[in-house]
């Protein structure tokens, strides 16, 4: 519920992607948010603003001039309360106003005296998208400090295939969230994470890996970039989506991460290692697929290089590390050896037989340990235990 307690502004335009707006006025609701629908009078053409209504619990606003409304001077009363609008689908026909400062309906003037965050998602043919008008209308919107989403392409209602389709309500979402969801205490900082497995090749079909789920660490860049940071997320492969806004080096050995990370470490403010990383790979990876026989096979292995480890030797002064350990048994003992042994300023250590802990679930259950610090949690949703390791490393660095 990260948008509880937030007040959402989705404006809806006469375009046919308004039944879209429907699925985002839901997911923003799921979300926690009050949700307020302002739609133009041509966008009520292709949607009925019952449909609004019944979704959000709000009446959906379509006069400027409607005297059965609890405010006195609705635009100006709910621009005030708005944490974000966002309009979508956009025309060319709303751009264009709001580009030029008209405000001739409860849309545009209530964007018009919103301060807060405004996002704009085009949706219309691709020639009237593409046109150097419209073109120059976003860039005005962009210049005033607005994001303008990029469209989808495809085939589009009209039958031509190319830019100009509203991106799926999961997506506009996102952006919804970036904007508001949580105070922006991370702005300015450098976040390099780390997730997932590693793969290390036996021969073109096998290989040597982990029961990683990458969910922790990318639970922890989700939570960075909703806090304002600047994040690069090097992950393996995994099953599960990047995060949108952070940027994703996919990787898939330890040796391609370590040369992923230490390549990108130098500028970071703060580091955070919660990928599950081989310790070791075949000494000889075959070109071909090695054959069944009837005797028994051992497989050489060798050490792979130690990132953390790397990371704390040549850490940058006033930088951040933080590592993380899972253990089976003499958890706290064994992660302080490391806390110790790598020159990191903190790490998570977890039991993987701790019911609520472990590889794929959706919670886990840490103690974060310092050279002078233990604090233990309990089961908690990953993304709430990122939330909480952020928090303890902000009050460390400032």
């Amino acid at each position: 519920m990260l948008l509880k307690g937030k007040t959402i502004l989705l404006g809806v335009s006469g375009g046919i992607a308004a039944y879209k707006s429907a699925c985002l006025a839901s997911r923003l609701v799921k979300s926690g948010a009050e949700v307020h629908v302002l739609m133009t009078e041509h966008a009520r053409n292709f949607i009925n603003p019952v449909t609004f209504e019944t979704l959000t619990g709000n009446k959906c606003i379509t006069d400027t001039f409607d005297r059965n409304f609890e405010f006195n001077v609705e635009h100006v009363a709910l621009a005030k309360k708005a944490d974000s609008v966002i309009i979508a689908p956009a025309t060319a026909n709303v751009i264009a106003r709001l580009a030029h400062g008209l405000a001739d309906d409860m849309l545009t003037t209530t964007v018009l005296a919103c301060q807060c965050p405004k996002i704009i998602a085009p949706a219309m043919n691709t020639r009237m998208y593409e046109n150097p008008v419209t073109q120059e209308n976003l860039k005005l919107l962009e210049k005033f400090g607005m994001e303008v989403i990029s469209p989808a392409s495809g085939r589009l209602a009209c039958g031509d295939t190319g830019s100009g389709k509203m991106p799926e309500p999961d997506i506009l979402l996102q952006y919804v969230l970036k904007s508001c969801a949580l105070p922006k205490d991370m702005a300015g900082l450098k976040v390099l994470v780390t997730a997932g497995p590693t793969q290390e090749a036996i021969d073109p079909v096998r290989f040597i890996t982990n029961h990683s789920s990458g969910r922790m660490g990318y639970s922890i860049a989700r939570m960075c970039m909703l806090r304002g940071a600047d994040v690069t997320l090097v992950s393996g492969q995994t099953a599960l989506d990047p995060p949108l806004f952070v940027n994703t080096i996919p990787v898939i050995s330890a040796m391609d991460m370590f040369h992923a990370v230490t390549s990108n470490s130098q500028d970071k403010d703060i580091i955070i290692k919660a990928a599950a990383v081989a310790d070791y790979r075949p000494a000889h990876v075959s070109d071909e697929k090695v054959k069944k026989a009837d005797s028994e096979m051992s497989l050489a292995l060798e050490r792979t290089d130690d990132i953390l480890k790397y990371l704390g030797e040549h850490k940058v002064p006033g930088q951040f590390l933080c590592g993380f350990s899972m253990e089976t048994e003499h958890m706290i003992e064994n992660s302080r050896k490391k806390l110790i042994n790598k020159h990191l300023d903190m790490i998570v250590a977890n039991n993987l037989k701790e019911e609520g802990a472990g590889f794929a679930g959706n919670t886990n259950v840490v103690t974060f340990i310092t050279p002078d610090t233990q604090t233990e949690l309990g089961v908690m949703d990953k993304e709430d235990v990122a939330m909480c390791l952020l928090d303890e490393i902000l009050k460390r660095i400032r």
